[in-house]
């Protein structure tokens, strides 16, 4: 699964332009009061003004080679949010190892190295490296009209998990992870789960408002 574009909200773009542009380095690409775009790989990241928002959890696929670098470049520049005593989450049915931080709306941003993409790099690691958008958490309280709305629109397969607590559905290249706020946390964090609001373009194309997929 494809993700061209997310667009998150923020009622601080001001902060969110300093933290991705300054602290982590990303390619700023349109810039209003009212919304900002960042380049990030073959993606693109937004964030447009709202007075009210929930924090956010996605993740960008970096290097299957990279994330020793990655931890590296990112201990610079940001606190790493720890799985236990470890700074880097080992997710071996996954085949795939990934680091958390917060940005500037306590967003959880993941990057996550999967083995099964092959796609390693020979360049030293930077903002550059990351391939593209590949999570982002859809929060509700049922997941299986959440799944079915998503599957109108274009059938999708089950990754991993199942409809009752967490379900990630898609592929390596992208994924949505459906989660019950009522029977789960955020990984790494333990913090209580909220639902977020935000706008998806590529293979599926929508709006996740107030726990519903709208049609844009």
């Amino acid at each position: 699964m494809k993700i061209e574009e997310i667009t998150l909200f923020t009622n601080q773009i001001e902060k969110q332009k300093l933290f991705y542009q300054e602290v982590v380095d990303f390619d700023l690409v349109f810039d209003s009061e009212e919304k900002i775009t960042f380049k990030t790989g073959k993606s693109l990241l937004s964030f447009e003004y709202k007075e009210t928002v929930n924090s956010a959890h996605f993740a960008f696929n970096i290097p299957s080679n990279k994330i020793d670098e990655a931890l590296l470049w990112l201990q610079k520049r940001v606190a790493i949010l720890p799985d236990g005593e470890n700074l880097i989450s080992n997710f071996e049915s996954w085949n795939a190892k990934a680091i958390y931080f917060y940005d500037a709306d306590k967003n959880i941003v993941e990057f996550i190295a999967r083995k099964d993409l092959n796609q390693n790099s020979v360049e030293q690691f930077t903002a550059k490296e990351i391939i593209s958008i590949s999570e982002i958490a859809m929060v509700t309280t049922n997941l299986s009209p959440l799944y079915e709305a998503i599957s109108r629109i274009k059938p999708i397969s089950i990754f991993d998990g199942n409809i009752n607590r967490f379900c990630a559905i898609g592929n390596h290249d992208g994924l949505f992870i459906l989660i019950d706020k009522t029977v789960k946390t955020w990984h790494p964090t333990g913090e209580s789960v909220h639902t977020a609001d935000f706008m998806i373009k590529g293979d599926y194309n929508f709006k996740y408002i107030a726990g519903e997929v709208l049609s844009t």
